[in-house]
């Protein structure tokens, strides 16, 4: 598996050493900015004017007596932030503030002052006042603080303790005001109440004289009625007693006059004990006892004895008069039937003729007694004004307590206040560090350059092959041992593993801007090459702007562009170094009429003739996004490597670099990130700081015997032109 094979990372939050480093970064606008608030906020806390504070403090409390008051308010008054917070506003208001501008003739005073000895108007000297006052609540108290500033002592404490007694003034004379005007208004709404009173009654005495009503109902509130409600009661009571005895005896005669109908003798047997007769009783008794006679004198005598021919007679008679006595007993029943229905009757008849009567009455009678109702209650509310009136008059006159007490009265002030230097001065510490810092975030926000090696994978999905440190020299000129020379060793073995094929040797160095170090880059990685062996060439094809002659101290006379208009040979172009395993193929004069040279099939024909020649081939190109000769390189060599300098061109311009090197067919193995400030960004360190280090300290030092033998013993590379 391919080592240097990126894998897409997602993007991370940033760690706190990131912030660290944006802190160091850019921590010179952080100092500036810090060093201007700091400065800025001391020299305006020295030159604005001394002012000295007076505090006054008050109570603040709500109406209410020392006794408990007739009307019933409650004389406790719990904490309301409302209250406080009204009573704040009052203060503040005209109302009070132009008191004491009256009292201390502050119109004349400061416009002598602040005005060029002309009288300030009342709103311009109320507004000067108001900027001056702070009013502060001591917190779940009534107790309100009330701070004047001024640039003299003595005139602080006495606005302080003036603003306070005409508040407790205005209180004083707030409460006088509103209970003589309540007192006032209950007093016109009993006379207005009294007038109600009298015209009702007027209509009262007519309606009495309209409708007949007598004194006996007048006295009361409401006519006297014939059925009044107990009499009403036994009404029902007697009614109902009247009717179970009509029913009763009509069920008694119904059933005797059906058994008068069936069977006589039945009705004889029964009747005595439905309607108790003592006659009729007697006689069925005689009658039984001549029966019993004559039934046993028939089996002793015959039937024409005198005897019973007396009894039969007996008999006979005793029948006659039984049967008009129970005559006489069905007439009395009927009779009595009659009485209890004439009687039911005649009740309920007078009861109802006495309803009717009432409720006509009462009909007649309502408008007088609804206007007595009215009447009553107009009388009710005015009692009720009259008490309230009395018992207003009464707490009027109750000691009250001070709606406003002055606790402490304002002293001039010993040392001024304002401006508090200590605070300023930590305030303009605190607000220029935060400030610097925002502002040092904000400017790493809004730039988009290339800052980290996670911003070129993360942005341009291709591996990073090296780190090149800040203020790199030539590695030709300063040795193997240079302190920079690892890291381009480091940007040799990555490249040389990120290959997919060995017979892979050509590459070229671009980038998307000028000045991102391309030139520099590719002559120090075709050095450590070199220096490792091999024969490598480097060929500066930047037509319009060579650089690599002037860095090899080479001529530029001959080079590139000779060779591809066939006006010399290879031979002839190339140019030996001062390392002798690295050779110079400079551009060469361009004519204008040539500007599409590397296009040519002649330079295909080059750089096979290169790749056969040498171990390694390097072309210096152009920008990217300037011309097209970088794309057209891009699209014949074998390998690309991009350069992008640490915090130089927007992400979105190494994007679109990228993007033209793959369009044209490129092949980009990394990207070569260059010009690190390693001693601001820390990350960076592990990549060449190591090496800086140790170079560094053995720099000095005596190479080995060994070393010296083996620089001795390293045979001559034979050239090939």
């Amino acid at each position: 598996m391919d080592p240097l094979k990126f894998q897409p990372q997602q993007e991370t939050r940033l760690h706190f050493l990131d912030y660290w480093r944006i802190i160091r970064i850019r921590k010179t606008v952080i100092i500036a900015v810090f060093l201007l608030v700091v400065i800025t906020a001391t020299l305006v806390t020295f030159i604005l004017p001394e002012s000295f504070a007076s505090t006054a403090r008050i109570k603040v409390e709500r109406d209410k007596s020392d006794i408990e008051e007739l009307s019933g308010k409650v004389g406790y008054n719990p904490y309301d932030p409302y209250f406080i917070q009204t009573e704040f506003e009052v203060i503040q208001s005209e109302l009070i503030l132009g008191r004491v501008i009256d009292q201390l003739d502050l119109n004349t005073e400061w416009g002598k002052k602040y005005n060029d000895g002309q009288k300030l108007k009342t709103q311009e000297t109320l507004t000067l006042l108001r900027n001056r006052i702070s009013l502060r609540p001591v917190r779940n108290t009534m107790l309100i603080d009330i701070q004047v500033y001024s640039d003299n002592p003595v005139d602080a404490a006495k606005l302080a303790n003036t603003i306070a007694e005409s508040y407790k003034g205005f209180r004083l004379e707030q409460g006088l005001q509103l209970t003589g005007g309540g007192l006032k208004a209950l007093d016109a709404k009993l006379k207005e109440q009294d007038e109600n009173i009298r015209k009702a009654k007027e209509e009262l005495n007519t309606l009495r004289t309209t409708l007949a009503i007598s004194d006996i109902d007048a006295a009361g509130s409401a006519p006297q009625m014939l059925m009044e409600q107990e009499q009403y009661r036994k009404y029902e009571q007697t009614r109902f007693e009247r009717e179970v005895i009509y029913k009763s005896r009509k069920q008694e005669y119904d059933k005797v006059l059906a058994l008068s109908s069936n069977d006589t003798k039945v009705l004889r047997e029964v009747l005595p004990r439905i309607q108790p007769d003592p006659t009729l009783t007697e006689l069925i008794t005689e009658l039984n006892a001549a029966d019993q006679k004559a039934k046993s004198m028939s089996n002793d005598l015959g039937p024409k004895s005198p005897e019973l021919t007396r009894i039969s007679e007996q008999q006979a008679l005793l029948n006659e008069k039984i049967d008009r006595a129970v005559e006489g007993s069905l007439k009395a029943m009927e009779t009595q039937v009659a009485v209890a229905k004439a009687g039911l009757d005649s009740l309920v008849e007078s009861v109802e003729s006495a309803r009717l009567l009432d409720a006509k009455k009462l009909t007649e009678s309502r408008p007088y007694f609804d206007k007595k109702k009215d009447l009553l209650y107009l009388e009710d509310m005015r009692q009720l004004l009259k008490r309230r009136m009395t018992v207003e008059d009464i707490d009027k006159d109750l000691p009250k307590s001070a709606q406003v007490i002055i606790i402490e009265r304002g002293q001039p002030g010993l040392k001024p206040v304002r401006p508090n230097k200590p605070l300023n001065i930590v305030l303009g510490v605190v607000i220029g560090l935060v400030v610097g810092v925002g502002l040092a975030f904000f400017i790493e926000y809004l730039d988009t350059s290339v800052k980290t090696i996670d911003d070129v994978e993360r942005t341009l999905q291709s591996p990073v092959l090296g780190v090149i440190p800040q203020n790199v020299g030539l590695l030709i000129e300063e040795g193997a041992e240079s302190p920079h020379a690892e890291a381009y060793r480091v940007l040799r073995t990555n490249l040389i593993f990120a290959r997919k094929d060995d017979k892979l040797n050509t590459a070229a160095v671009v980038s998307a801007g000028a000045g991102e170090g391309k030139s520099t880059t590719v002559l120090n990685l075709a050095t450590v090459f070199a220096q490792s062996g091999q024969r490598v060439v480097i060929v500066d094809s930047d037509l319009r702007r060579p650089t690599l002659h002037k860095l090899l101290r080479c001529s530029n006379n001959l080079g590139l562009t000779n060779y591809l208009l066939k006006q010399n040979t290879l031979e002839e172009v190339v140019q030996r170094t001062s390392l002798p395993t690295l050779d110079l193929l400079a551009s060469g004069k361009l004519p204008s009429s040539s500007l599409g040279i590397l296009s040519s099939s002649q330079m295909k024909e080059l750089i096979n003739d290169l790749k056969q020649r040498y171990d390694f081939v390097f072309f210096d190109s152009p920008p990217i996004m300037g011309v097209s000769d970088a794309s057209i390189l891009a699209s014949e060599v074998d390998m690309t490597i991009q350069v992008i300098q640490y915090r130089r061109y927007p992400q979105p311009m190494n994007v679109r670099a990228k993007q033209l090197i793959e369009k044209v067919g490129g092949n980009l193995v990394g990207i070569v990130l260059n010009n690190i400030n390693m001693s601001q960004d820390e990350s960076y360190y592990y990549y060449s700081g190591y090496y800086h280090d140790y170079y560094a300290k053995n720099e000095d030092s005596e190479p080995s015997d060994e070393k010296v033998a083996d620089d001795k013993s390293k045979p001559e590379i034979k050239q090939k032109y």
